[in-house]
């Protein structure tokens, strides 16, 4: 993991028991509803390792709803999140899994609205900070930590190049980028994390790209930083 400051050693504010139970849950939840971009009506997750086997004691189930309701980790709604959820008519089904995950803390959402449905499959790694390993069917990673602009599109020749080049010309710097596709000429997902938040504007325009389907931003770290 890359240090980013000092609040990565000493965690973060939050309402415990846990950091990574808690605080990174409510992040995986906060990322999951902002990929579905709407008010979520039902989730399914599934939880995986320690996550699976200590949610209820750890409070894992009522910080994942929370993240699910847009709530920070500091937020203390989130002791009420299962009964905040009900009265807001978001339907929640949490079990455990018995398959297998990469990190112990691992938790797989199923997040949906009218016809927008989303899958995000992510780790809670330590002191409240998240990996996702997996958008949908696609095999991406990033951390949420930065502003994050997810781009599912056709894969074709040029289409990145276009992507970079549009976000490079408004003065945005990437750090970062993943993608990944379901297969030759199918669909494709480009993840790019970047130092500054891409205005709505922009975002228009990387939508208006031939072959974009749909673009979304991330920035759950709004007023952390």
């Amino acid at each position: 993991m890359r240090f980013k400051d000092v609040f990565s050693i000493i965690g973060p504010a939050m309402v415990g028991p846990s950091s990574s139970h808690t605080a990174g849950a409510v992040r995986l939840g906060r990322i999951a509803r902002s990929l579905l971009d709407a008010e979520p009506q039902w989730a399914e997750i599934g939880l995986f390792g320690s996550f699976a086997d200590t949610y209820r004691g750890h409070g894992t189930d009522l910080a994942l709803i929370g993240g699910l309701l847009g709530y920070d980790p500091d937020d203390a709604r989130l002791v009420r999140s299962a009964e905040e959820a009900r009265q807001a008519g978001l339907q929640v089904t949490i079990a455990p899994s018995h398959g297998l995950a990469a990190h112990p803390n691992t938790a797989e959402i199923r997040l949906g609205a009218a016809d927008s449905v989303i899958t995000v499959r992510g780790a809670s790694i330590g002191g409240g900070n998240v990996e996702i390993e997996r958008v949908n069917e696609f095999d991406v990673r990033f951390t949420g930590s930065y502003p994050t602009l997810l781009v599912f599109h056709a894969d074709r020749k040029g289409m990145i190049a276009e992507i970079t080049g549009l976000l490079s010309g408004s003065g945005i710097n990437i750090g970062s980028m993943d993608v990944d596709r379901a297969g030759r000429n199918g669909n494709a997902l480009t993840v790019i994390e970047s130092d500054l938040v891409v205005p709505a504007s922009l975002l228009s325009s990387i939508a208006a790209l031939p072959d974009v389907q749909t673009v979304r931003m991330i920035d759950i770290m709004e007023g952390m930083r």
